[in-house]
């Protein structure tokens, strides 16, 4: 089984609990404007043929057993931090069939697995997933499905419907892993304190969630797009100060007081 990956990174605690090992896939089915990894959205072969591309934004393909042997070499920290393998993106979905091999493969020789995706995508590829994960981070971007279509090019529609159902399978014991919520904050998009309680009471509504993570918006993918000779649709828009990522927690906390934050 082979995989297109965009890069894997050691020791990550980003990722997850603990020391993680972090398997960036390439191809993505959202184009959001603020996205800081432009190149992990395509995983067209004639995208990676373009020569205007490093080798980084190209990736490599890789077969399932290339992938497993990466992950094992840091097996020791694993174990000693509480750590394990995360596989990303790009988008985990757009791979359904390599992503559950790399997990399922972990949790046989007892590495703690998580993914992070974007949730859009027929649920059958997330019940697959499930018996062979410890954590889901999902993304939720945007409540409105308007905005979420105008900043991202698709429809939330199957988004809401999948974390809704992953929570549910949480809650009933159909999986067994945790569910964490991570919310991007990007000014212009999605920081208006009605937004934000709107993502409160969407959350407030699921049937059991692990915690909610803020994640404020950044510009370090700007160089990137240079490279690649596309233009950074949120180039005007600066990071939110602390104290408006505050606003908003406090905001969310208002709405939703029974929801850990993190």
């Amino acid at each position: 089984m082979l995989g297109k990956i965009l890069r894997i990174e050691k020791g990550s605690i980003h990722d997850g609990d603990g020391l993680r090992t972090v398997v960036f896939l390439k191809g993505c089915p959202l184009r959001c404007a603020w996205c800081s990894s432009p190149e992990s959205q395509d995983s067209d072969e004639s995208q990676d043929s373009d020569e205007s591309q490093d080798s980084e934004s190209k990736g490599s393909t890789m077969s399932l057993e290339e992938v497993i042997s990466e992950i094992k070499k840091d097996e020791i920290f694993y174990f000693h931090s509480g750590g394990g393998v995360t596989v990303s993106g790009g988008e985990p979905l757009k791979q359904p069939d390599f992503t559950l091999a790399i997990v399922r493969q972990c949790k046989k020789t007892g590495i703690n697995t998580a993914i992070e995706t974007c949730a859009y995508g027929d649920y059958s590829a997330i019940e697959k997933l499930l018996p062979h994960l410890d954590i889901i981070y999902a993304d939720l971007k945007l409540i409105d499905d308007e905005q979420h279509k105008k900043y991202t090019g698709v429809s939330n529609e199957s988004i809401l419907a999948n974390i809704m159902r992953m929570a549910s399978d949480f809650s009933t014991g159909n999986f067994f892993g945790k569910l964490r919520i991570r919310i991007p904050l990007v000014p212009t998009v999605n920081m208006e304190d009605d937004q934000i309680k709107a993502a409160a009471d969407f959350c407030n509504s699921l049937a059991e969630i692990d915690f909610v993570e803020f994640l404020p918006y950044h510009r370090l993918g700007i160089d990137t797009y240079r490279k690649l000779g596309r233009e950074f649709l949120m180039d005007g828009i600066m990071p939110p100060s602390r104290e408006l990522v505050e606003h908003a927690k406090n905001i969310f906390r208002e709405a939703a007081p029974g929801i850990k934050i993190v």
